[in-house]
């Protein structure tokens, strides 16, 4: 666990200095939008259409783990839009006040499954196969600052290998990460959401499908202070439009309701 804690700390720290990068390369006319690393090759197709109807307006991008962007713009990062994966790191945000209440929006949902490099001969029918023996090296998010590992330890707690299963973490920094630990073969097996799974099925293939204790729903809203305003509102209408939905439905999102 040392090894995953030095890790984690290196992630956590690069993460932060994020916060840094964002601004000193946000312009003034660009239209800064920070989101769930899950949403990476998504979000990067539906700022390419958002940006040809809006010719005027230009995106950036910024991903990772949703509580450390989170707390980016806590700390004061330029950012005009949220997306976080899960429900809790944007409760988070509305606690701390950096979001506009009446703008958060549900835009997509997302299920977890369990992953291993597509070479593997390890096959788990479920969560229990996990808590053997053969089982050396397990990846997934930290929970304490990533949803897909919120999702991940609820669905081991409620197979009642949450204890056993923890022993193996190899912790990820976000769910990318998590996707690159089992692509090389550094971990048995792993949990992601479907949609990262699909982005590398040529290096990972789906063991099983996870049922989780609650629906993985994305909601996404305009950061607080925000001096693109209207920019943002017009990038969450996009998400949320027919146009938007459909981008997202294209790598694997399903909608929010």
């Amino acid at each position: 666990m040392t090894l995953c804690r030095h890790l984690l700390k290196q992630a956590l720290f690069v993460a932060s200095a994020v916060s840094v990068v964002v601004s000193a390369h946000a312009r003034a006319d660009e239209l800064v939008v920070s989101a769930a690393a899950s949403l990476t090759t998504a979000f990067k197709a539906v700022s390419e259409v958002f940006e040809q109807q809006h010719p005027g307006t230009k995106v950036l991008l910024n991903f990772g783990a949703s509580d450390v962007l989170m707390q980016q713009i806590v700390k004061g990062a330029p950012v005009d839009v949220f997306a976080s994966a899960d429900q809790k790191a944007m409760d988070k945000a509305a606690a701390e006040k950096v979001i506009v209440p009446a703008t958060r929006k549900d835009f997509a949902a997302n299920s977890l499954v369990l992953i291993v490099p597509t070479d593997s001969h390890f096959a788990p029918a479920n969560l229990n196969d996990l808590a053997t023996a053969n089982v050396k090296r397990v990846a997934y998010g930290d929970p304490a600052s990533v949803p897909v590992g919120r999702y991940t330890q609820g669905a081991l707690q409620a197979a009642g290998v949450w204890d056993a299963v923890s022993a193996k973490a190899v912790l990820a920094s976000n769910v990318r990460q998590s996707l690159d630990y089992v692509s090389r073969g550094e971990v048995d097996a792993g949990f992601v959401f479907s949609t990262d799974a699909a982005v590398m099925p040529d290096k990972v293939k789906v063991a099983t499908n996870v049922p989780t204790q609650t629906p993985i729903t994305y909601p996404i809203a305009q950061v607080a202070g925000s001096r693109h305003a209207a920019d943002a509102q017009a990038f969450m209408n996009f998400v949320l439009s027919p146009p938007g939905q459909a981008v997202l439905a294209k790598y694997g999102f399903k909608p929010a309701h």
